[in-house]
């Protein structure tokens, strides 16, 4: 029996998740250290994976497959495509810069330590309230289940990961807020809950709706294993009525449009970032929410392909709509933390619109824009969360001048900000860059219209710069420090990623091409030819 590497992936974040969580409440720096030795095993396994993939084999690679809940005909089944590895390596990768980044947020203020140790109501012994462990317990636990989810091939096993980390996910947003927030404390922790209970609520309907689907595909198919049912629409034993298939796509496709988010399902990500501390903002946006888009690719168009083309139409209006919609919002934003949430629903307009528009360059810019906005809202989020947390604010009208006193993070922040208008020479340029020509060469009016995003995200985010790095040095910014080694640790590597796969980003076009390629076959779909005037 081979090494179950796809299982020890995500098995070893959880382990350490368990660990961390055991650690005693007064070594806070042992259990930060145990989650980034963890989190950087994972990396490593993650790496040996998708060195592992062969781009030319067989779709799913790496397979496992056991017995689970057999009366119901539910299996522990694994195997990853091209699409889920390079998700699998963005988890994997930034999470010990997440990790990084949130050394100090979870960390008790001196107020709750000395009510700690003078024994308040629920206390009985210093420091019982382990907050830091179980701060970056519930990362790496969040890690095992977005890692395990990009490599489930049995549609319940998915589904039960997709509800499974909407819970620590809960804890994270509302247990450990921004602590830049304006007003009382009391008033802090309402918006946190709130923000929290919005974000369960919104993802368990959509999850819901997601079951009653998942249940009438078993009923259907009479499986749950997607190498099961693609074989039985091959040889053509499967057959579904149109109706049928129509309600079990807008199932599926209701639960991850609300993941993604696309408008106008998209609410609860502009409060859950802005009230979550920065590490866990980029959490939801760049690894957690890419479980949707992901799920869109695996599932709706390969399992449900001409009800797929049937909603085409309908779903690249919506995205359209999230592109432009989501950047005007950012355009108007006064908080840094919610105008790059905004900016972030517009891009995911872009990964539905190149997944929609059923082109291989569509599709593989979709891909990659999932790996690349991952990377530089990382970034930008990451930087951005360092700046806040030296003035104490999120509101832009607290800055200016920054790049006087403070170079270096104000460069960073240009750098992350550039990428995510995709700049050329920066990776989301590629990847938006194929997604309009996909688009463009299916649908031009779609594919014209999109464009505006382009604009609007390069004012909205040179605003941004201006008003906070540019001009006059602001109130309370005049003896700011610059980054620190450990904050360079985290910026410096995301910004040289960033530029390699924006000049060099056949690592991942080769890896995802293929995978891209099966995903076309299965809704049928061939790319438009150009119109080649006949030369007279």
């Amino acid at each position: 029996m081979s090494f179950p590497l796809l299982t020890a992936t995500a098995a070893l974040p959880a382990i350490g998740a368990i660990v961390t969580a055991a650690v005693p409440a007064a070594q806070r720096t042992a259990a930060k250290w145990l989650a980034l030795l963890f989190s950087l095993g994972t990396l490593v396994l993650a790496g040996i994976v998708f060195v592992r993939f062969e781009p030319g084999g067989d779709r799913y690679q790496l397979t496992e497959s056991h017995a689970w809940i057999a009366d119901f005909g539910v299996r522990y089944e694994l195997g990853v495509d091209g699409i889920g590895v390079a998700l699998l390596a963005l988890t994997a990768l930034l999470i010990p810069f997440v990790i990084l980044a949130g050394w100090h947020d979870a960390d008790p203020s001196p107020s709750s330590q000395l009510r700690s140790s003078r024994g308040g109501p629920n206390e009985t012994k210093p420091y019982r309230w382990r907050p830091t462990q179980g701060f970056f317990a519930l990362i790496l636990m969040v890690e095992a289940m977005v890692i395990l989810s990009f490599e489930a091939t049995d549609v319940f096993l998915f589904y039960i990961l997709f509800e499974a980390m909407l819970i620590p996910m809960y804890f994270l947003i509302g247990g450990f807020g921004d602590r830049a927030h304006a007003g009382t404390d009391e008033n802090a922790a309402a918006q946190r809950s709130y923000a929290a209970v919005k974000f369960l609520l919104y993802n368990l309907a959509g999850g819901l709706i997601m079951l009653a689907a998942v249940i009438g595909l078993y009923v259907v198919a009479g499986s749950f294993s997607l190498s099961e049912i693609a074989e039985a629409r091959a040889n053509g034993s499967l057959e579904m009525a149109s109706s049928t298939e129509r309600w079990l796509f807008l199932g599926f496709f209701f639960a991850f449009a609300v993941k993604a988010p696309l408008w106008p399902l998209h609410t609860w990500l502009p409060n859950a970032m802005g009230e979550a501390t920065t590490p866990v903002a980029v959490l939801i946006t760049a690894v957690v929410d890419k479980v949707g888009t992901f799920a869109m690719l695996r599932f709706c168009l390969q399992l449900f392909p001409e009800a797929s083309k049937w909603a085409t139409p309908v779903v690249l209006v919506l995205a359209l709509i999230s592109i432009i919609y989501g950047a005007l919002l950012a355009v108007g934003q006064r908080d840094i933390k919610r105008l790059i949430a905004y900016a972030s629903i517009s891009h995911f307009g872009f990964i539905v619109l190149g997944i929609f528009a059923m082109t291989s360059q569509g599709q593989s810019g979709a891909t990659l824009y999932m790996v690349n906005h991952g990377l530089s809202t990382a970034a930008l989020m990451l930087v951005a969360g360092f700046l806040i947390t030296r003035r104490g604010s999120r509101l832009i009208a607290d800055y200016g001048g920054v790049q006087k006193v403070a170079p270096v993070l104000a460069g960073t922040f240009l750098v992350g900000g550039l990428a995510t208008l995709s700049l050329p020479g920066l990776a989301p340029f590629v990847s938006e860059f194929l997604v309009l020509v996909g688009a463009f060469s299916a649908y031009p009016v779609v594919g014209v219209i999109a464009t505006l995003g382009i604009v609007l995200a390069a004012l909205y985010v040179l605003v941004l710069y201006q008003r906070t790095m540019t001009g006059p040095v602001g109130e309370k910014i005049g003896g700011m420090p610059d980054l620190r080694v450990r904050e360079l640790a985290v910026a410096l590597p995301l910004i040289a990623v960033l530029i390699f796969l924006g000049v060099f980003p056949k690592p991942l076009t080769e890896v995802v091409n293929p995978a891209v390629q099966h995903t076309m076959q299965d809704v049928q779909k061939k790319d438009p030819q150009p119109e080649v005037e006949a030369a007279k």
